[in-house]
């Protein structure tokens, strides 16, 4: 069986009386019925004899079907088969005109952004995060700028920011993160000094999200082990497995005591999705994403939420028209509407070692010791 892949052009203008989705194969034997010969067929289409002569060839080998019958010096007409390709393509056009209507509207509003010089587009590696989401929708409205994120875990996002995949990379760390500890340990080696800078976002919550009343009662990590209650985690490399890892830590506990440490969940709204659907009983995720399940949420950790770019990038326009977005009263208020979240130095453009509390730190020397 034939497979159908559709292709498009970009053109200055539609032009009149072409078909609303082409294809080279059809239009050349439209030709052949029109005009009667090969030859004819390649000089309406602009088209060489043998061009038009080897494709009708390629083609018959690729269906085992003959496509055009008659003999040299005499009139062509199209084989039964040929006949019936092109039925069956009037057929299809004729079904989905309003589908395809629909479609080139699309393509066509999609692409008139590529040729405004007003709109920009900035390419967003991210850890997923609501107000990211949020903030697309806001900048589409009202700063002609369009947020081409794509979401990922942290460390991800900004390998990918240093590998040129994208102009800037989100991920989040625990605001009170000590020097030695897994935060400084997963993303120092990813960010240098003098190359990258960080632009500020936002300032969130992060906790248990839990069933409703938070039936068993949980607190802490500690009573998630305690109670052999049945967890949920996100994947290795998401921010939040990091910042799990630290809280862990913290308390002295293996992530080997949490029933369920090895199971995972891709976002905050799938870990939220397990516990309302009843598949788990607390799972580590975003205050944000327990509101909008009615789930019930215990606050364990406030987070910052970071924008990394290259420091070459802050001159791009798309940059310049972010910064001036998040530094509004708009979108600052905006922000302030989903639960969990407040603004955060949004819009200034700092170094690591301001932004990063575990970043700037030196050995101290004894008093007397040598320089």
């Amino acid at each position: 069986m034939q497979q159908i892949e559709l292709s498009y052009l970009i053109t200055p203008r539609r032009r009149v009386g072409r078909a609303l989705i082409g294809n080279p194969l059809m239009a050349l034997l439209q030709a052949v019925r029109e005009h009667g010969s090969i030859s004819a067929a390649a000089r309406s289409l602009e088209l060489s004899y043998r061009h038009v002569w080897g494709e009708l060839k390629r083609w018959e080998q690729s269906f085992g079907h003959a496509l055009v019958t008659g003999e040299k010096g005499r009139r062509a007409q199209l084989s039964e088969f040929g006949d019936k390709l092109l039925w069956a393509e009037r057929q299809a056009q004729a079904r989905l005109a309003p589908q395809i209507e629909a479609l080139h509207a699309d393509l066509e509003r999609a692409f008139a952004l590529a040729f405004d010089d007003r709109t920009h587009v900035l390419s967003l590696q991210a850890s997923h995060d609501d107000a990211l989401m949020l903030l697309r929708s806001h900048a589409a409205g009202s700063a002609r700028l369009q947020l081409d994120i794509q979401f990922s875990g942290s460390v991800d996002a900004i390998s990918a920011l240093n590998q040129g995949r994208c102009t800037m990379a989100g991920f989040h760390t625990l605001e009170s993160a000590a020097v030695g500890s897994h935060t400084q340990r997963t993303y120092q080696p990813l960010l240098k000094p003098g190359i990258h800078k960080l632009i500020g976002f936002a300032r969130r919550t992060q906790g248990l999200i839990v069933a409703p009343g938070n039936p068993l009662a949980l607190r802490s990590l500690a009573d998630v082990a305690r109670l052999q209650a049945r967890y949920v985690n996100r994947s290795i490399g998401t921010g939040t497995r990091v910042l799990l890892d630290e809280l862990l830590d913290a308390a002295g506990i293996d992530g080997d005591a949490l029933d369920g440490y090895g199971r995972s969940e891709p976002s905050h709204g799938a870990v939220a999705h397990a516990v309302a659907a009843g598949q788990a009983d607390a799972g580590l995720g975003l205050e944000s994403a327990a509101r909008a399940a009615g789930l019930g949420f215990v606050p364990l950790a406030h987070e910052r939420y970071h924008l990394a770019c290259l420091k070459s990038a802050l001159a791009h326009p798309a940059t310049e028209a972010l910064l001036v977005l998040l530094r509004g009263a708009a979108w600052q208020h905006r922000l302030g509407t989903l639960a969990g979240y407040e603004s955060a130095a949004s819009g200034e453009v700092q170094s690591l070692s301001a932004l990063l509390p575990w970043w700037q730190f030196k050995s101290k020397k004894k008093k007397g010791s040598a320089p």
